[in-house]
C-alpha cells in the first residue's frame, strides 16, 4: 500500500502543475488574440485566388471538354 500511496504523491502535484500550465497557456492564447477571428479562416478557404483568367485554350467553347473534337 505505500508504494501507490508514494506515486500519490508525486502524481497529484505532478497533475496541478500540469493543468497550471495548460490554464496560463490557455489564457496567453486568449491575450494575444488566437481566438478573435473564428470565420475568417473559414471563407479564406473558399475564396477564390486565382489571380490569372483561364487560357483560352481551355475553354474553347465546342463542347468537347477543351479536347479539339476528339473522340
Amino acid at each position: 500500500m505505500d508504494g501507490l500511496l508514494g506515486s500519490l504523491y508525486i502524481l497529484i502535484p505532478l497533475s496541478v502543475v500540469l493543468v497550471f500550465l495548460i490554464g496560463m497557456i490557455f489564457w496567453w492564447s486568449v491575450r494575444s488574440g488566437q481566438f478573435d477571428d473564428l470565420e475568417g479562416p473559414a471563407y479564406r478557404l473558399m475564396m477564390d485566388d486565382r489571380d490569372q483568367p483561364p487560357d483560352a485554350d481551355e475553354n474553347k467553347g465546342d463542347g468537347t471538354g477543351g479536347k479539339g473534337g476528339e473522340r
